[in-house]
């Protein structure tokens, strides 16, 4: 492989929004050890299904949004791969069914940490990396993705590396995972609101081509503000310094939801790279605030 295809490769598995799965993992990690519950094996595991899951994720996408007619030489966005000639269609497929077996394969590894039926789950995860943009009914294209990314990117990977190390559910990891999902969901919303013209052209029929763009703006800021509610059971009971840094958060995020009515097409490229910078930086917060003593 020349130094140009590895390149490629790179630039496809979308490295600046990989904190999108990273983050709500190294959460669950802080939620078990505070609960004295964290094994580090299983959690290395979670932390590579989600990682190289995503991966897959957005290797199909690149493909099927390729063979779909949604990236073109007007894309907006970084350039793709696939559509760039960078990476034949072919190798782009077989490199999302390789990233996605080895998601696979290391979900088969934590089956000897914790229960059989996490199978199931691992399933779920596999069809829904192919399901997002590929399949009859390709969920990204009609109005689901906001949902897919609340849950895969969210739910799912905080509350079950948590399962696995603690052996349980709890309220609190609930409610982060739906704030970690909520944060992640605004890269999506930034990705479709720059996208618009050219997603509806397409016919991907993304919640913002469905409901306007008022309705991103919005949305935009409603998961920024309820994250960092939901996050309220980690620093409601905490000094004022530590809800003066969930404050300076939402600044931030406020700050970062400004770019959305004030700049348009691929300007909208550095908001999208700060928006999933946030999503590390208060799962960093939520990180140091739940060890410390």
């Amino acid at each position: 492989m020349g130094a140009f295809e590895f390149k490629s490769w790179i630039a496809a598995a979308r490295p600046k929004t990989l904190t999108a799965s990273i983050s709500p993992v190294l959460v669950a990690w802080a939620l078990a050890y505070s609960a004295g519950t964290l094994k580090w094996i299983p959690a290395i595991l979670c932390l590579s299904v989600a990682f190289f899951a995503q991966i897959a994720a957005n290797f199909v996408n690149d493909y099927f949004d390729f063979k779909k007619g949604a990236d073109t030489s007007e894309r907006l966005g970084q350039p793709r791969a696939v559509a760039s000639g960078w990476i034949t269609p072919e190798a782009m497929l077989r490199g999302a069914l390789i990233t996605l077996g080895v998601a696979c394969l290391c979900g088969c590894g934590l089956l000897f940490f914790s229960d059989w039926w996490l199978i199931f789950v691992g399933i779920t995860i596999a069809i829904g990396v192919i399901a997002y943009s590929a399949g009859p009914y390709p969920l990204a294209y009609h109005g689901w993705g906001d949902i897919c990314v609340l849950v895969f990117y969210g739910v799912v990977p905080l509350c079950f590396t948590y399962y696995v190390c603690a052996g349980e559910f709890t309220l609190t990891v609930f409610l982060l995972s739906l704030v970690m999902g909520f944060l992640s969901t605004n890269i999506l919303v930034v990705n479709n609101y720059r996208d618009f013209q050219q997603d509806k052209a397409a016919g991907k029929h993304t919640s913002i081509v469905i409901f306007g763009l008022k309705f991103g703006r919005i949305l935009y800021l409603v998961n920024a503000i309820f994250a960092v509610i939901f996050a309220y059971p980690v620093y409601g009971h905490r000094s004022m310094g530590i809800w003066f840094m969930f404050v300076v958060f939402l600044l931030i995020e406020l700050f970062t939801w400004k770019d959305l009515s004030r700049l348009h097409g691929s300007e909208l490229n550095r908001t999208l790279e700060i928006t999933a910078r946030n999503v590390l930086l208060f799962a960093m917060l939520l990180v140091f605030v739940l060890l410390k003593k």
